[in-house]
């Protein structure tokens, strides 16, 4: 490659937007990333500080990559055959991208759907067949049949984000069965919806499940993720594909000794589902906004025009939530994350004040 080649590539490369993360605000009540917070914090500096006495980091995590592959296995009920680890969701669908996807291979999948996905297929210049959602947030499982005979691959975010949609079970495994192409389903948020499909990847070989301790296990900033799939792909992924240590030894172990709490976990996430109906009634109440059922760890919402008044507002009072305009037919979309009882309800009393 010549300098001049080199200086073209940046500046094409430039032109891109890139996955846009959240503004940055100190000292607020954060409620915009989708993070989990009901995770209690001294279980997760527990996991930490074991994860710290059972590692060497002057080693590299020979062996440590397997013990998790196990523990994740005994989790999802699948052999450790089928079970692979990345860094991070994220990084597990760019490597099935960069090496599945081409200029050519066209992909279906929902408009909107995960940002970074978006991004990485317009960047690797991934033509894509996008179905918007209908004016209440939801997908037409007949349109991605329609559409499937003119894709390569199929992908998936189950439940949506950003609108917390999710199909039928039924729905979604006709459809993968149906599809005649590569199927990605992405469940980051599945832990807070009513299925997985990670069983069903013993059936159809040509299906992938994404998936991560960032949301349910309150581990974001670890970075790890998780696929399952067929035994022939995990054995390619994780040993040509993958990185030769994609995730750090503290990692490794925090991920292990937190599959050792899921009884403590999975009573987490019922609070959180039952914060997200309370989240959905109270606004719903107000009458002031188009409010939008949901499957995942937070709350789509149209504030009819309003929304930059109340993004502001909210701000103001100390309160961040994510900021997304239009979607689909409309114009004013907010997100909220659902937090403690405690958070979610100065966000709500928030909202109830700035109707006054």
């Amino acid at each position: 490659m010549t300098k001049k080649q080199f200086t073209s590539k940046i500046d094409e490369l430039a032109q891109l937007q890139g996955y846009q993360k959240p503004e940055y605000h100190s000292g607020v009540l954060k409620l915009d990333s989708n993070e989990n917070f009901v995770i209690n914090k001294q279980l997760q500096q527990d996991l930490i500080n074991a994860a710290q006495k059972n590692s060497d980091v002057r080693e590299y995590p020979l062996g440590r990559s397997e013990r998790l592959v196990e523990s994740i296995a005994n989790y999802v009920n699948l052999p450790k055959q089928m079970v692979g680890i990345g860094n991070g969701s994220d990084q597990i669908l760019d490597i099935i991208l960069s090496n599945f996807a081409s200029k050519k291979a066209k992909i279906l999948t929902s408009n909107p759907t995960f940002g970074f996905f978006e991004e990485r297929c317009k960047l690797y210049q991934i033509p894509t067949i996008k179905i918007p959602f209908a004016k209440d947030m939801t997908l037409d499982i007949g349109d991605f049949i329609s559409k499937s005979k003119q894709a390569d691959i199929l992908y998936l975010d189950s439940p949506n984000n950003p609108t917390g949609f999710q199909f039928k079970k039924d729905e979604i495994t006709e459809l993968v069965k149906k599809f005649d192409g590569l199927a990605i389903i992405d469940e980051a948020y599945g832990e807070f919806s009513d299925y997985s499909l990670a069983s069903l990847t013993k059936k159809f070989e040509n299906l992938i499940v994404v998936k991560t301790f960032s949301k349910t296990f309150g581990l974001a900033g670890l970075r790890l993720g998780y696929v399952l799939a067929d035994k022939k792909f995990i054995d390619v992924f994780s040993r040509v594909l993958q990185y030769p240590y994609p995730l750090n030894t503290l990692a490794i172990e925090a991920g292990i000794l937190a599959l050792q709490k899921i009884k403590q976990i999975q009573e987490t996430t019922q609070i959180i589902k039952e914060e997200r109906a309370r989240i959905i009634k109270k606004l719903r109440e107000t009458g002031a906004f188009d409010v939008f059922d949901s499957k995942a760890n937070f709350v789509l919402f149209d504030a009819r025009g309003a929304d930059k008044r109340i993004y502001t507002a909210l701000l103001e009072q100390g309160i961040s939530i994510r900021k997304l305009g239009k979607i689909g037919k409309h114009e004013g979309c907010l997100r909220v994350t659902v937090g403690t009882k405690d958070m979610n309800s100065k966000f709500l009393l928030a909202i109830r004040d700035l109707l006054k």
